[in-house]
């Protein structure tokens, strides 16, 4: 007596619509995110490869290409510099100092500054950048 196989039905599995869903969901994140744009003065950072974003609020010091300062967008002298941060770090846990400088200011006015906010209490330094597309 001869038995008849089974027809066995094909299991393979059809990428094409799986691809059109994730091509749609791309499209979407992309569409639907949200960029973040550095409000307040105006300075060309420098780029770097290994540029990072900050999205907490940081204790920011700026200096504009005029070789003018700003902590936090308040204009402050360098002789001025120090108490204000002192003031700035004593209300804040992190002793987190960040500079955007612009990419025209002379080395040695960044690297005085960076003193004086080591000497009043920064613990950490940061230098702003943009990201540099390889």
């Amino acid at each position: 007596m001869q038995f008849r196989r089974p027809r066995t039905l094909s299991t393979r599995l059809d990428i094409a619509p799986m691809a059109d869903v994730v091509f749609l969901l791309l499209i979407f994140f992309m569409l639907s995110t949200s960029f973040v744009v550095q409000p307040g003065i105006q300075v060309r950072l420098p780029k770097a490869v290994t540029s990072e974003i900050q999205l907490k609020k940081d204790l920011v010091l700026t200096i504009t290409a005029e070789n003018v300062l700003f902590l936090n967008e308040e204009p402050v002298t360098l002789d001025e510099l120090g108490e204000a941060l002192q003031a700035a770090f004593a209300q804040r846990k992190d002793r987190l100092l960040i500079i955007k400088a612009d990419q025209e200011v002379k080395h040695g006015l960044v690297v005085h500054a960076m003193d004086i906010a080591k000497i009043n209490g920064a613990n950490r330094l940061a230098i702003a950048t943009e990201p540099k597309l390889l």
